[in-house]
């Protein structure tokens, strides 16, 4: 446990102008932990995070690490986090009307990593936001900040990387199931003189950001599908095992 002294040095180095993720570097202080404490500096004081995770002077992995991981792929496509003014979070994953099963799926993990807390749906046009309210997201989700993803660096922690390797096709499945999709394809070729319709299926993800790509791809590498990029925003597997990969795993939408 971090005495006073030392939650206050660390906030003084913030205070200068070093950055979270730099103090965190000088101090083996967690960025999780100094976040916190920007809220709260007294160790001994209300609001102590006893049910999150992160939050704690030894901090752990949440509960349902399945659940995180798939959480943390639709938050990386879809999702967004958001304060309130009483200093409460919420994290909220835009999902297609189209995809009944998704949102159930979305609300399940929601729900599996902040048990405590209500997960709700807000219709809008052709779309559900699957919502939870909550002081703990960016501590749960630490890329959380300023601006459009796609504008910002997004690296996972070194707990979140443990996760991933751990879960790596929940972690597909949710970023599939945002920003994905599978599809039927089809080309010509010539058989016997003759030109044929030769249809195939192939997984696509398609995101702004070249970081958010660049997770997918490693994590696609782990688990041993082939991909290519098939321009600077979209990862194409179409190879027949490594779509045969796909569809034991994860699957179209539903």
């Amino acid at each position: 446990m971090y005495d006073l002294d030392t939650r206050k040095r660390a906030l003084a180095l913030v205070a200068q102008g070093f950055s979270k993720n730099s103090v965190s570097k000088q101090t083996g202080i967690s960025r999780a932990a100094i976040r916190s404490w920007q809220t709260r500096t007294d160790p001994h004081g209300r609001g102590c995070a006893a049910d999150c995770p992160r939050c704690s002077d030894m901090p752990s992995d949440p509960e349902a690490p399945a659940a995180y991981a798939y959480l943390l792929g639709l938050y990386l496509g879809d999702g967004c986090i958001s304060s309130s003014k009483r200093g409460v979070y919420f994290l909220r994953i835009a999902c297609a009307d189209s995809w009944p099963g998704l949102i159930d799926s979305c609300a399940e993990a929601m729900q599996l990593v902040r048990p405590g807390n209500k997960v709700f749906r807000v219709q809008r046009q052709g779309c559900q936001n699957v919502t939870c309210y909550s002081k703990h997201w960016p501590c749960l989700f630490p890329q959380h900040g300023p601006g459009k993803k796609h504008e910002r660096t997004i690296s996972l922690e070194p707990w979140q990387q443990q996760i991933v390797r751990a879960q790596p096709w929940d972690f597909i499945r949710g970023l599939i199931h945002s920003d994905g999709c599978r599809v039927t394809n089809w080309t010509t070729r010539l058989i016997g003189g003759q030109r044929k319709r030769y249809e195939y299926p192939r997984y696509f993800f398609t995101n702004l950001s070249a970081d958010i790509l660049g997770l997918f791809t490693d994590t696609l590498d782990l688990v041993g599908v082939q991909w290519r990029q098939a321009n600077k925003r979209n990862i194409s597997v179409a190879r027949r095992a490594s779509v045969a990969l796909m569809d034991a795993h994860v699957g179209p939408k539903y």
